[in-house]
């Protein structure tokens, strides 16, 4: 038997849609997995009664497919479903992981990346890496076509998730088709300011370039109070604040300091907009772990 901590993590962090992921220290997934004639999976934990535990329609099943390494798989889940913090791609994540060692199949972490996304696939609908990459291999990631660039990071965040469901489908469905040029060049630039303040540990450069005048507005309208949040977490000290993958989680980078009034603020504000949240306090941390 095998056990895996993979942790949840925030994906595009607003200037870097579909590319940008971050690993975060908590909330994580913990995955056993153990040698079997057949892939079965039980779910425990958090949010585990809306997870299939049919291998054909969860993450995890198609993860033992691809390596060829059928097992009993138990996902204790710490990442809440729905939430915008990678919940399958950390049980996604673990698995790989977890059977990569089991079976001693000897692959890198980033040559388990696209396996895991494939998992990710069965949920999404399309094999995104931009969240199983940072709950592998931890840190920040910059998910290409070509590969996975990663670098260590140490940024304090808070993570807020309200008592909202938004699905990954939903959110994409009001991606926009396009975007001024305009939009396209400060875009740039901000995704550019984020990786280099994460590369110098900088919290007031990473939330300068968290900006995004594109995707993030129009996945805002799904999220009741967001716009509130956001300017609450702002005059609580946050140095940038936006959307956590799909939503409806919303991150805020910070400096340490001020990172439990930031949690306080934003869990008051969704309250005051009539909807009930919980705030994780916590930062960039490692990828998945074997126990």
């Amino acid at each position: 038997m095998v056990t895996v901590r993979a942790p949840a993590t925030s994906a595009n962090l607003g200037s870097g849609f579909d590319v940008f992921g971050a690993a975060l220290e908590r909330p994580a997934d913990v995955v056993r997995v153990e040698k079997a004639d057949r892939t079965t999976i039980d779910v425990t934990g958090v949010g585990s009664q809306y997870i299939p535990e049919d291998p054909e329609k969860n993450t995890v099943g198609a993860v033992a497919e691809a390596l060829d390494a059928p097992a009993h798989i138990s996902i204790d889940k710490g990442v809440r479903p729905a939430s915008g913090l990678g919940s399958s791609a950390a049980s996604a994540a673990a698995a790989a992981v977890g059977l990569n060692e089991l079976y001693d199949r000897g692959l890198t972490r980033e040559e388990l990346v696209p396996i895991a996304a494939e998992g990710e696939a069965v949920v999404s609908g399309a094999a995104h890496a931009d969240n199983v990459a940072p709950s592998i291999m931890g840190g920040f990631t910059i998910a290409r076509e070509d590969g996975v660039t990663q670098l260590d990071a140490s940024i304090p965040l808070v993570t807020c998730l309200p008592e909202i469901v938004v699905s990954t489908r939903d959110a994409r469905e009001v991606v926009p088709d396009g975007a001024r040029m305009e939009q396209v060049v400060e875009l740039v630039g901000n995704a550019a300011t984020l990786s280099v303040g994460m590369a110098r540990n900088d919290p007031d450069l990473v939330g300068r370039g968290m900006n995004d005048s594109i995707v993030t507005p129009a996945r805002a309208k799904l999220i009741t109070g967001y716009s509130e949040v956001r300017e609450a977490a702002f005059e609580a000290g946050a140095t940038g604040v936006t959307i956590s993958g799909a939503g409806p989680a919303v991150i805020a980078a910070c400096h340490e300091r001020d990172r439990r009034d930031i949690a306080g603020t934003m869990i008051d504000t969704f309250e005051d907009a009539g909807v009930e949240a919980r705030a994780y306090q916590t930062e960039i941390g490692k990828g998945a772990t074997i126990y």
